[in-house]
């Protein structure tokens, strides 16, 4: 039985406690609902929570235990050669998993049957690797007849431990279930039990959220601690070079890396911030309610636009532009791919977010402000540069922290746009690239998780990490030392 099937059966029995416990409360009140501690719906709710509870425990508990079970089992029946060390092993039983997944193809296309012991039996002549091919499933030359075996008993264990999860999950529902109808009584205290379990759930879903953060960091560091383990950290913080070479003498200096990340920032900020806040505040304080209704949208629009179009507009469009118009003229380059070019692109992508965060915190100054600042005689300029402006100043620096964590965090549009030159120069017309770019460089393709060279990604994330909450530090500061104006 599959799990989506043990689901849907738990659901079932979850609405027909329901219905009995709620159906047994109002029988035991004799028409007096005044008598039952809770609503009638409470002790509805109850049963439903008592089938599903112990049922899903036991199913989670059910699915984390048992592919381990097996696995250990199946590996120990491998040959020592494929079982010699944890790599080894981790990659004979995927091998085994593939297969074992294979056969479950070629079963319910007929190559294969199953007899009655539950062994797989090719339908007609030939091998079963050829049976296995006719189905759709490829194997590779060099696997062996004992992945094979494995294979066979993998999935013979998976069919019989999915057999008992469905008879132990069902039972625990089931078990659930009676009980729920037991305890439904005048006295019992549905409600306070259903209340304290829907706690449960909002505690737990807050918890998920700082247990990823943590999950995340940690990930980060131990990768990061691994690295420094094998490349000495002044070497990374303070090299001026980066050539990473996976056969040995590698170089992996993060300085031009995080070089090119400021330059390109710094060019994007300077192209969204002023346009960004300039539309906010016209939209807010001078656009009238119908150019407000049509202008608003079509700037938000772009926050829609995904960004491997950014990117292709920036390598076809606008470093074509800048060279040829800019760059060669000036004699600052020939290359359609710049620090300009992705800055700039980078740029309009977080105009919406400046626009319409610094909007809603413009509009949300209190009309108060402004009728003061009137009744001094002061004009609508006067009133927005010195009252308004400082007023929303904490929400336009939240607007502006997220678009420069976004323009940092960018890796397509630099991808296509800025190029892969890892370098130190103040030419905004020529190649560079940024540490995220570096760090989908590292990850893809064949790597190898123990060298520094693939290692060196998750450095680079850790330190991209701090260095945004230094911004978010930062930005703290900025915001209490303004706000503290105004209270």
């Amino acid at each position: 039985m599959t799990v989506f099937l043990l689901l849907c059966l738990m659901l079932v029995l979850a609405v027909a406690a329901f219905v009995v416990c709620r159906a047994r409360a109002l029988a035991l009140s004799g028409g007096k609902i005044g008598v039952l501690h809770s609503l009638p719906g409470y002790y509805g709710w109850h049963g439903a929570i008592m089938v599903l509870l112990p049922g899903l425990a036991v199913l989670l508990v059910w699915l984390v235990v048992q592919p381990m079970v097996i696995e250990s089992r199946i590996s120990a029946t491998l040959p020592a050669e494929l079982t010699a060390d944890d790599s080894a092993r981790a990659l004979a039983m995927a091998d085994v998993r593939r297969l074992a997944a294979g056969l479950d193809v070629a079963i319910a296309a007929g190559s294969v049957t199953v007899d009655a012991s539950g062994t797989p039996q090719i339908a007609g002549s030939g091998t079963m690797r050829e049976a296995l091919a006719e189905a759709g499933v490829a194997l590779a030359e060099d696997v062996s007849p004992q992945i094979l075996t494995a294979a066979q008993a993998y999935r013979g264990l998976s069919a019989t431990g999915a057999a008992w999860r469905a008879l132990a999950v069902l039972a625990a529902a089931l078990a659930g279930f009676a009980l729920a109808v037991r305890m439904t009584e005048p006295e019992l205290r549905a409600r306070n039990r259903v209340e304290g379990v829907v706690e449960g759930l909002l505690m737990a879903a807050s918890t998920i959220a700082i247990l990823t953060t943590v999950g995340i960091v940690w990930s980060m560091l131990s990768e990061t601690f691994n690295f420094f383990s094998m490349y000495p950290a002044a070497d990374f913080f303070f090299g001026l070079t980066w050539s990473p070479n996976f056969r040995g003498d590698s170089e992996l200096g993060f300085i031009p890396l995080l070089w090119g990340t400021l330059y390109i920032s710094l060019i994007s900020m300077l192209v969204a911030v002023p346009i960004g806040l300039f539309a906010a505040i016209y939209l807010a304080e001078y656009a009238s309610p119908a150019v407000r209704g049509w202008v608003k949208p079509l700037i938000e629009v772009i926050a829609g636009i995904p960004t491997v179009v950014f990117g292709l507009f920036a390598l076809v469009t606008v470093g074509p532009l800048l060279r040829d118009y800019f760059a060669e003229p000036l004699g600052l380059g020939n290359s359609g791919s710049s620090v300009m070019t992705a800055g700039i692109v980078i740029g309009i992508l977080n105009i919406p977010f400046i626009s319409s965060l610094a909007d809603d915190i413009i509009n949300a100054v209190p009309q108060a402000l402004r009728d003061g600042s009137y009744g001094l005689g002061a004009t609508k300029s006067e009133t927005v540069r010195q009252v308004i402006i400082p007023a929303a100043l904490p929400g336009i620096v939240g607007a502006v922290l997220l678009a420069a964590s976004r323009a940092i965090g960018e890796t397509m549009i630099v991808s296509m746009g800025a190029g892969a030159a890892a370098k130190l120069d103040l030419n905004p017309f020529e190649a560079m690239t940024t540490m995220t770019v570096k760090i989908v460089g590292q990850l893809t393709g064949d790597t190898d998780f123990a060298s520094p060279e693939t290692l060196v990604a998750f450095a680079l994330g850790m330190t991209l990490f701090v260095i945004t909450l230094g911004l978010n530090i930062l930005a703290l500061y900025v915001v209490r030392k303004y706000r503290e104006q105004y209270e």
